[in-house]
């Protein structure tokens, strides 16, 4: 795949002709700075063509833990939404998800998984406008250790801004239903993981405090 034809950007911002020329010919390798200002970039014409391009290299990115977003794995979600990638082919579209599945399994149950699961989720949430599925599959999977371990870290991220009613990443798509969802998940299923794993006293009294109503926690 390459980028289209007639794509082009900003030489002072973004990058030379030639590396614009190397985005219109197919498989050859960019370097990893080429391809990070390329995936930070929210501007291109053809977005569609353009994430095509990159996108075997962005998912072995992923998988090793070297992409890194401007502004939180939201910022790489937009260019998935940008690229309409639910309109490809739908062998295109086949892979990709294929993709998204397997890479969510396996930042759930590996040890040496490169990317934490609040960050994928966030990630796979925007790519998708979907949060639901990878919550579900996610409670599913805590029988796992790995699992359990990887929501301890992720309450610990998220509690502060749940705790004000805010979605924990900046989203473009479904922030007002998305923040009580994944409030009334983390309440389910929270509470005996972070028992399990000697959580602090504060995490646990925040948990406590998320059950209340917004304006009854800090009386």
């Amino acid at each position: 795949m390459t980028a289209h034809r007639q794509e082009s950007n900003c030489e002072c911002h973004w990058g030379s002709a030639e590396e614009l020329a190397l985005l219109k010919t197919p498989d050859v390798p960019l370097d990893d700075d080429l391809l990070r200002r390329t995936y930070w970039t929210t501007d291109w014409h053809y977005p569609g063509p353009l994430l095509r391009r990159i996108l075997p290299q962005l998912t072995q990115s992923l998988v090793a833990g070297r992409v890194e977003p401007m502004a939180g794995m939201e910022s790489l979600g937009l260019l998935f939404t940008a690229g309409r990638w639910q309109e490809w082919p739908t062998g295109q579209q086949d892979a990709l998800r294929e993709f998204v599945d397997a890479w969510w399994l396996h930042v759930l149950v590996e040890p040496d998984a490169k990317v934490p699961a609040h960050e994928a989720l966030t990630l796979l949430a925007e790519a998708t406008t979907k949060l639901a599925p990878w919550l579900a599959i996610w409670a599913e999977l805590l029988v796992d250790a790995v699992a359990r371990r990887r929501l301890v870290t992720a309450v610990d991220e998220w509690v502060d801004d749940l705790l004000s009613d805010a979605l924990p990443w900046s989203s473009w798509h479904n922030e007002d239903t998305w923040c009580p969802a994944l409030s009334l998940w983390v309440l389910r299923h929270a509470p005996a993981v972070l028992r399990e794993h000697d959580a602090s006293i504060e995490l646990h009294d925040y948990i406590r405090l998320l059950g209340l109503p917004c304006a009854d926690r800090w009386d």
